[in-house]
């Protein structure tokens, strides 16, 4: 090839890279929320409740048909993962046991992975998560009916869960059942923060705009909320708070209509309490990333996935193999 073709590769090639990772840039720094001020009123009294929330009262008053308190007692827990599950879906549980969910250790801290439930409509299924609750302890299931409706509330159970029985846990992954999760890369991110506090990560939606269709199952009536847009959230297929951050959503969550989506809710519960959720694109939302391995190993989550593409991706991304640059 000649010099002038050279040339035109190798700027195409910068040009590529500078596209791909300027966009993550951008998205990174540029198109953050601002910080909130805490001159409000409101939000300073949310702190300060969280600051001295009594979890004595939230103890003797549960709100759960089955609970694994042992397995977040006195553990010093780094990253805590709670999976929104299906009561009907045991078939994925254990998927998830045997893949992502399997680790216990991510560079020499803790990870403790739950899963979050309501109650089934059928007593067959419910003798059936009993035994699995026994088999595994790792399962919270609530006192409500699971259900499309119920999806806020399961929301607000994990929550009040977490600040309750895990109040060592330093962080809490949320996230579905659908989802692949790299918990070492994900570890290795929430290691290198310098943000200590107010911690509320993921894929952030900017400008949401509430359903006002009645006919809707994600319908918003205007007397619910009455805003043209919901405050900044983070996209509910996996998003990271902080402990004290999940403390604060809990203390605001009393003044949040139910109504609203779960991952809003949490948005609108942060706004409330002065944090401000931050951007990562790492986090997929709810797309499916076309799996290679080496982004596999770089991404924390994809969405969509089938049971045997977890088998095979977790197996090839746990190889140990490193990827160059």
């Amino acid at each position: 090839l000649r010099t002038h073709q050279w040339c035109f590769i190798l700027f195409n090639v910068l040009l590529f890279h500078g596209l791909l990772f300027g966009a993550d840039l951008l998205e990174e720094y540029f198109l953050q929320s601002l910080p909130l001020s805490y001159t409000d009123a409101k939000t300073l009294e949310i702190r300060e409740r969280a600051r001295k929330l009594d979890m004595d009262p939230l103890k003797a008053n549960l709100s759960y048909t089955v609970s694994s308190t042992a397995s977040c007692a006195q553990q010093e827990i780094f990253l805590l993962v709670l999976v929104c599950s299906s009561p009907e879906n045991r078939t994925r549980r254990n998927v998830i046991r045997q893949t992502w969910g399997n680790v216990t250790d991510a560079r020499g801290y803790a990870v403790l992975t739950l899963f979050a439930l309501g109650k089934p409509a059928s007593v067959t299924t419910q003798l059936e998560i009993d035994e699995e609750s026994q088999k595994h302890r790792d399962i919270i299931e609530g006192s409500f009916i699971d259900s499309p409706e119920t999806q806020t509330q399961k929301m607000l159970m994990s929550i009040e869960w977490t600040v309750t029985f895990c109040p060592h846990a330093r962080y809490i992954l949320k996230t579905e059942e659908d989802m692949f999760v790299g918990i070492p890369s994900l570890a290795g991110y929430l290691l290198g923060l310098t943000q200590l506090e107010d911690i509320y990560v993921g894929r952030v939606v900017h400008q949401g705009v509430p359903d006002r269709d009645p006919a809707s199952p994600g319908f918003v009536p205007i007397h619910q909320y009455s805003e043209e847009f919901y405050p900044d959230y983070c996209d509910g297929s996996a998003f990271i708070v902080s402990q004290d951050a999940a403390r604060k959503v809990y203390v605001a969550a009393k003044e949040v209509p139910f109504s609203v989506p779960p991952d809003i809710f949490v948005g609108i519960c942060a706004k409330k309490a002065g944090i401000t959720p931050i951007h990562s694109s790492r986090f997929s939302g709810k797309k499916h990333i076309s799996y290679n391995r080496c982004c596999y190993k770089f991404i924390f989550t994809s969405s969509n996935m089938k049971e045997d593409e977890l088998f095979k991706d977790w197996k090839e991304t746990s190889d140990g193999q490193d990827c160059s640059l």
